[in-house]
């Protein structure tokens, strides 16, 4: 996987999208960060990463993106962004020990 650079910007990029925890600790996992980016970067924050992040480098962190964070529109979008058509399916929660219907 990639890293992202520790600057200005993208620090305040990823304060905007991960809102809720330190910017460096955002950066320090870039699958989670582009997967919380693809639903709720704006275009400028979009634009900051972008410009760190090749299209193959985004369909990897794509693929590794943790479930439950892509949302299907931003998931649909993203990969068709990116060549990728039909869409793999998204990412899901596996629960090998849970009854499928108790």
């Amino acid at each position: 996987m990639i890293s992202l650079p520790s600057t200005d910007a993208m620090k305040v990029a990823a304060a905007r999208i991960i809102w809720f925890e330190p910017p460096e600790k955002a950066l320090a996992d870039p699958a989670r960060l582009l997967a919380y980016a693809m639903r709720y970067a704006t275009h400028e924050d979009m634009k900051i990463i972008r410009a760190h992040v090749s299209d193959e480098d985004f369909c990897r962190a794509i693929d590794a993106a943790p479930p439950g964070i892509v949302d299907a529109r931003s998931w649909a979008y993203w990969n068709l962004m990116l060549g990728r058509s039909p869409a793999p399916p998204m990412p899901g929660r596996n629960f090998p020990d849970a009854p499928i219907n108790p």
